[in-house]
């Protein structure tokens, strides 16, 4: 898929746009043409083999999405290279933690995410964003423009670079889900599953040529692209989306839950197929998008494990009247199975690999309850897993709740607790230990909540947590169920 995607941008109308983006003052402009993106792949590509980065090498990368991302990408792929991706808003402690997993040769960070870790790190702390310091990186290059204090640019290079087929069974690329701070959890797909999942998109949608796709991830950029249509980023602002989907009139649209309602409560106008998941999206917000103007309105479900796995469209879903989540038959190639405790598994040719530093596994534990239908549909049926979902955000509370046990905690729990639209507010409920001041305590807190990145608490709450079992472990559905009603007083 990557290959056909590099020779389509060569190919295919090279002159025309290949990445929109949305200005400031409302405009929506050219970010790269296609022939532009494939010579920045090629230059990337020269650069980072004059860095010796050799086949097998891990290229870690701290990238906002969009073209420079996606060239990275194609680069590694040109390399044989495997990419890492990292995510500067898990926290510092996390992100640590990842990197010393990871052990990239290289990361390539953009301007804004090394600046997080440096001169800007007050300004960025107020958008969740906080880096370690940046020596502790490792050899650090910057994509794209260059502020003070950033590491040297990769300049793209001339000198053409060796390409290197890679095996179908070797690693693509890492992406760190879940586990501890002390033993990350990272899934690694290799070229093998990465090109079925490209390939189940392409399926699913049908992106046709000269035909423009609004969405900012790479299972957007990269089918769209590959088809000869041209991509779109979002705006960042629900105002601004809703302008810019009046104006383009995309022939398909990629929206979290949480971006579609917002742009559907600015006036969104929608066009052609709609398109949301990385989050729960009943069936009400399905048909407020059709309503909007959207001709099919899908929810995909999917996991970093392997994407996407289902999919179901509006008038499906809102005929379901049975109990649970009505999420769609499996795609082609999916395979299910049920444990015994109702615990979903899945297994298909786009299933990643292993996690990092284990055996592999074909199946995959959803971490989700569900049922089948007589007809092979999934109904979820809640999580079994103690993952949070906040807007279109995963959240473990393993990785962050260790930090709240400081002196004066005598249990912490981080809990989700429904917020009446489909997602979740982050809770920390927190038992002060005997004698404990607990204003003191909230001081003693803000640090470790602070440094929880885009993983901090809507709320604090302090009181007893619930326990259960012979064993008296923290029962978290009796903890969320009592911040519910804390926060309804």
């Amino acid at each position: 898929m990557l290959d056909r995607l590099t020779h389509a941008l060569r190919t295919h109308h090279p002159d025309r746009p290949a990445v929109l983006h949305h200005t400031r003052t409302g405009t929506t402009r050219t970010r790269i043409r296609r022939g532009d993106l494939a010579d920045l792949a090629d230059g990337y590509a020269a650069a980072l083999h004059a860095r010796r980065l050799t086949p097998g090498a891990t290229l870690g990368l701290a990238l906002r999405p969009g073209p420079r991302a996606l060239a990275a990408l194609l680069a590694a792929h040109r390399l044989g290279l495997r990419t890492a991706v990292l995510d500067p808003t898990v926290g510092p402690d996390v992100l640590a933690a990842h990197l010393a997993l990871a052990q990239p040769a290289l990361i390539l960070a953009d301007a804004t995410a090394q600046a997080a870790a440096g001169w800007a790190a007050p300004l960025a702390r107020r958008a969740d964003l906080r880096l370690p310091p940046l020596r502790t990186l490792g050899p650090v290059a910057t994509l794209g423009p260059r502020l003070p204090g950033c590491a040297p640019r990769l300049r793209p290079a001339t000198t053409p670079a060796p390409a290197h087929r890679p095996d179908p069974d070797t690693d693509a690329v890492i992406v760190f889900t879940s586990g501890t701070t002390a033993r990350p959890r990272a899934v690694v797909h290799t070229h093998a599953s990465l090109t079925a999942a490209l390939h189940t998109v392409t399926e699913l949608v049908r992106p046709r040529p000269d035909s423009t796709v609004l969405g900012g991830t790479f299972f957007v950029l990269a089918p769209a692209l590959a088809a000869g249509a041209t991509v779109a980023l979002p705006a960042r602002t629900p105002t601004a989306l809703a302008r810019q989907l009046t104006r383009l009139t995309p022939a398909h649209t990629y929206l979290t839950p949480p971006q579609l309602r917002a742009a559907l409560a600015a006036g969104a106008h929608l066009t052609g197929t709609l398109w949301t998941g990385s989050a729960p999206a009943d069936a009400t917000l399905l048909r407020r998008a059709k309503t909007a103007g959207a001709h099919q309105a899908w929810s995909v479900y999917a996991l970093t494990e392997l994407f996407p796995a289902a999919a179901v469209e509006e008038a499906d879903k809102s005929a379901h009247t049975g109990d649970g989540d009505l999420v769609g038959h499996p795609l082609p190639g999916i395979r299910t199975r049920l444990a015994d405790d109702g615990e979903l598994h899945l297994t298909g040719p786009g299933a990643r690999h292993r996690y990092l530093g284990r055996e592999p596994d074909p199946w995959i534990r959803t971490g989700d309850r569900a049922t089948l239908t007589p007809d092979g549909r999934i109904v979820l049926a809640g999580r079994l897993k103690d993952m949070v979902l906040r807007g279109a955000r995963n959240i473990y509370p393993g990785l962050y709740e260790p930090a709240l046990h400081i002196p004066g905690v005598e249990l912490a729990l981080l809990v989700g607790v429904p917020d009446g639209h489909g997602d979740e507010r982050l809770v920390a409920l927190v038992q002060p230990a005997a004698g404990t001041d607990p204003h003191i305590l909230r001081t003693r807190l803000d640090a470790p909540l602070q440094r929880m990145g885009a993983a901090r608490p809507d709320a604090l709450l302090f009181g007893t947590v619930p326990l259960t079992g012979r064993s008296r472990k923290p029962d978290r559905a009796a903890a969320s169920a009592h911040c519910a009603r804390e926060l309804t007083r």
